[in-house]
């Protein structure tokens, strides 16, 4: 698990189709939302595989203030954010991209503590509802028979590692799940983000 500060800033990261987890071969965009228009943002990677640098730079295509990546690797798994060239930054996300054939679908931002979050267990091939075990830090969380788990009223106790498991499928990668309170979500001064790589 990294764990990294990150202060005030004046763009947002967003994911779409939003997950922290792909397919190898699926596409997603990226984009940089922006207060300020004319700050230059642009978006940056710190793969697992040590390669970096800007969307449009050898990796995805960059317009406005979205990159677009085609068709993704497990190469492009990695910590991104948007960045002005003046220096300051966006939230970072984590992304992992696998090979296998079971991903989890969960948040790619902080959730809100009290909000409720769906987990939702894919494989590539077949539908979406299957039945799949969810996990927790290492341990069961419990067993649903259509591969989709709801999380109430989220608190900081629900923070951690998840990952999922479909019989003769399967288990996904795992990903980190942060929940914040109102501070975090009203974008005050600084804080930090946990992800797991």
């Amino acid at each position: 698990m990294t764990e990294y500060l990150i202060s005030a800033h004046t763009a947002r990261l967003t994911v779409s189709p939003s997950s922290s987890q792909f397919f190898k071969g699926d596409s997603l965009t990226l984009s940089c939302e922006e207060d300020d228009s004319s700050a230059g943002w642009i978006l940056k990677r710190n793969l697992t595989e040590g390669q970096g640098g800007e969307c449009g730079h050898g990796w995805g295509r960059w317009s406005v203030s979205s990159c677009n990546i085609s068709y993704i690797l497990p190469w492009h798994s990695g910590v991104y954010w948007c960045e002005s060239r003046e220096g300051p930054i966006s939230n970072m996300v984590n992304l992992t991209v696998t090979g296998g054939s079971v991903i989890l679908q969960s948040p790619v931002l902080p959730v809100m503590e009290g909000d409720d979050v769906t987990l939702l267990c894919k494989t590539k091939t077949t539908p979406s509802n299957l039945p799949a075990a969810f996990y927790k830090d290492g341990s069961l969380i419990r067993k649903q028979p259509t591969g989709h788990m709801t999380i109430q009223h989220v608190s900081r106790s629900d923070e951690g590692l998840y990952k999922c498991d479909i019989s003769g499928h399967g288990e996904s990668p795992s990903s980190w799940i942060t929940v914040t309170g109102e501070e975090l979500h009203n974008g005050l001064t600084s804080y930090f983000i946990y992800t797991c790589t």
